[in-house]
């Protein structure tokens, strides 16, 4: 192997987060305290009034309205509660979640109630009563209807009639408004408003060919199965349609979509008229996509606009963006150049333009200018930032907006074309903003203090190194609290590795992970963390580096960082281990047998074992199945390598685990048995894909005092 090359060794400078006070993180930081009193102070619900120049946020029990000349409105629970017993209802026990405020309307949800707050009248009306076991509940447009399932079914609420069934179906393996393809391809949610609040467009698949799969709920005498619907790899798969609710007409039409029956349908989008739809279909193996027009009426076909095939997979995850007053031209998200850019089309099909380009990806739209100018975030400065940037459609011109290097989440006004810029950074807890179109600061709203100042922490750096075949590859190291270059230390590395996951970032760290790698570093160990390839936001070639051998080219690389650590004289090159949860799961112990024992002790979490055992939409995206990647699948396949094991290792699993399957770990550790080699196990008991409240505190006790007993 090639010499390591350290690249920019100080590329953001030591982070110095050292403290005269020296208070050591508990466990009760880590879980309850790391992403409340702990985390940098926000403004909860920051948002614009829609419509005009006030913003909005919640502070305690209370809602402030506020304008750039700080004219302030204050409406208080007690405010909205005084009418709550009139209508009927509770009362409110905080402030609620806000849907939208306008004409001095407040928007929101609370117990399967739809309401508004008129707070120049003071006045609480319902505006939909909804059955208490109502689920995916979705306010239409308009404010006046909600849309929302109970089961597997659809139904509408009116001001006149609370419970409308759209679908109505006995048969409960036709599910009805409800996310799709387990969450894949940017699904998030199974019902669609058209603009006009006439329609609603809805998933509705149909699980029928799909394994019921068993969890054990102990809860109950005796325990019970409860089946979840889970379509392993190389398995029957759900077979989805898009209907369409006529509200007016109370009929449905379902979309006459083309294509193989096990198709993925993603990218659901309204055309701004309401007349039609576009879906972005994509066959099973995941390598060819069609976007597709339809006539929301009939459910006719009208057109195919394009197509975009890969030798591996192509992944549409972003809906269609139409531009405010052109209804015939979109913006569409594609890879197809190697980086994720934004194309300009027109509703024919026709490809106008490229609007975005280089070796740097798109991240997200925040909106329009008044000139017609996309607002959008990119690693345009950065792999490791998300910065905004603006481009010009006449043009081309991409001009940065925001001034601060970081990650930056914004709120775009359209009404008075100013922006919230929320943005933290590796040396600032939060800032927030606002700014114009070209980034100037109109007003400070927070500059957030160090919420950890007083904690005995440990100095950090991020940094690149290279690998064998001279790509760049980011790291964070964090030092042990009062580090002395003549002692020596050991290392445990944190590890995910997978697709759509980036640890390596310009932001303040807090949250769990984050203060239990400053609680090693208070026990005096380095925590070092490496994104491989197949890491998200690096372009095509760096993702797709991994594909059909999970595990192989992703080992190289935290090779690399173990020799980057070797290299330095106060680490223990006898003394590593690792952690990691889900894909980091499989990393560690891809890390643990398939590295010559490199580690000494490590920690698996929800850990995959056999991509033959996981879900088809994931799976088969990155690996294919076993009758077509037969070889790879038996390469990635950690019950092959079980023989190797020889460090100490803990294998943790939720034993309701609907993501990573009970059974990969289980198959694991009888493998271990039958080998007689010996590893140490313990299963979360109802815990889903992670593990939350007092047994989070019991997991990462348990976590520490593996690596200080063993390490």
């Amino acid at each position: 192997m090639k010499k390591i090359k350290i690249l920019l060794f100080v590329l953001l400078g030591w982070i110095s987060l050292t403290s005269a006070q020296g208070k050591e993180f508990t466990y009760q930081d880590i879980i309850f305290n790391s992403y409340g009193k702990l985390a940098p102070k926000n403004l909860s619900q920051l948002n614009w009034v829609k419509g005009g120049d006030f913003y909005y946020y919640v502070s305690g029990d209370s809602l402030i309205l506020s304008s750039l000349d700080n004219t302030r409105k204050v409406i208080t629970l007690n405010d909205v509660n005084a009418s709550v017993n009139d209508l009927g209802i509770d009362s409110l026990r905080y402030f609620p979640r806000i849907k939208e405020i306008k004409d001095s309307r407040i928007y929101f949800l609370t117990n399967n109630n739809f309401l508004s707050f008129d707070y120049e009248k003071n006045k609480l009306r319902i505006i939909n009563k909804l059955p208490k076991n109502s689920e995916n509940i979705f306010p239409s447009p308009n404010k006046t209807m909600t849309a929302y399932t109970i089961k597997n079914n659809l139904y509408l609420s009116t001001q006149d009639s609370p419970e409308i069934p759209i679908i109505s179906e006995a048969d409960s393996n036709i599910v009805s408004g409800q996310s799709v393809s387990r969450n894949e391809f940017g699904i998030t949610h199974g019902i669609f408003w058209s603009p006009k609040s006439d329609k609603i467009a809805f998933y509705q698949k149909d699980e029928s060919a799909v394994t019921n799969y068993p969890l054990v709920d102990i809860t109950t005498r005796p325990a019970h199965l409860k089946n979840i619907k889970y379509p392993m790899n190389g398995q029957g798969s759900e077979v989805v349609s898009v209907g369409v609710y006529d509200i007016a007409t109370g009929k449905t039409v379902f979309l006459k979509t083309s294509g193989e029956k096990n198709q993925y349908l993603t990218c659901v989008t309204w055309g701004p008229e309401a007349k039609y739809i576009y879906i972005a279909h994509l066959n099973r193996l995941q390598n060819r996509m069609r976007l597709v027009k339809y006539d929301a009426i009939s459910g006719d076909e009208v057109k195919e606009l394009f197509t975009e095939s890969s030798d591996k997979y192509v992944e549409p995850e972003h809906d269609l963006v139409f531009f405010p007053g052109k209804p015939d031209k979109f913006l569409w998200y594609s890879e197809r150049d190697g980086w994720q850019h934004l194309y300009l089309y027109n509703t024919e099909g026709k490809l106008l333009k490229q609007v975005t380009k280089g070796e740097w990806a798109v991240l997200g739209i925040a909106g329009f200018t008044s000139k017609g100018d996309v607002l959008f975030y990119a690693t345009k400065d950065s792999p490791i930032e998300e910065n905004l940037y603006k481009a010009s459609l006449a043009t081309g011109k991409v001009q940065r907006v925001t001034a601060a290097n970081g990650v930056h989440r914004v709120k775009f006004n359209s009404s008075n074309g100013l922006l919230i810029d929320n943005y933290t950074n590796l040396k600032t807890p939060r800032v927030i903003n606002i700014i114009d179109e070209n980034g100037k600061t109109i007003k400070n709203l927070l500059t957030a203090k160090n919420p950890i100042k007083d904690y005995k922490l440990g100095k950090q750096r991020v940094f690149t190194i290279k690998n064998a075949e001279g790509t760049t590859l980011y790291c964070r190291i964090t030092y042990p609290v009062d580090f002395d270059s003549t002692k020596i230390y050991p290392a445990i590395v944190y590890v995910y590795g997978g697709p759509h996951v980036q640890l390596v970032k310009n932001r303040w760290g807090y949250g769990r992970y984050a203060f239990w790698f400053q609680k090693m570093a208070q026990k005096g160990y380095f925590v070092f963390t490496l994104d491989n390839r197949g890491s998200d936001n690096r372009g095509l070639a760096f993702e797709q580096a991994t594909w059909h051998h999970l595990g192989t080219k992703e080992i190289e690389d935290q090779l690399t960082g173990v020799k980057y650590l070797k290299s330095l004289p106060y680490i223990d090159s006898t003394r590593f281990g690792v952690f990691g949860w889900s894909y980091g799961g499989f990393m560690t112990t891809s890390l643990m047998l398939r590295t010559n024992n490199t580690f000494k002790v490590g920690v698996a979490g929800g850990a995959v074992i056999d991509w033959r055992y996981y879900e088809v939409m994931y799976g088969e995206r990155y690996m294919g199945t076993d009758a077509t990647n037969h070889e790879g699948m038996e390469e990635s396949s950690l019950l092959n390598y079980v023989r190797n094991l020889k460090g100490k290792f803990l294998m943790v699993h939720g034993t309701m685990d609907p993501t990573v399957v009970w059974q990969h770990t289980l198959m694991f550790l009888s493998k271990a048995t039958h080998l007689n080699k010996r590893l140490d196990y313990y299963p979360y008991v109802g815990s889903q894909h992670g593990v939350y409240g007092i047994d989070a505190v019991n997991l990462y006790q348990k976590l520490t005092e593996y690596f200080l007993n063993n390490l």
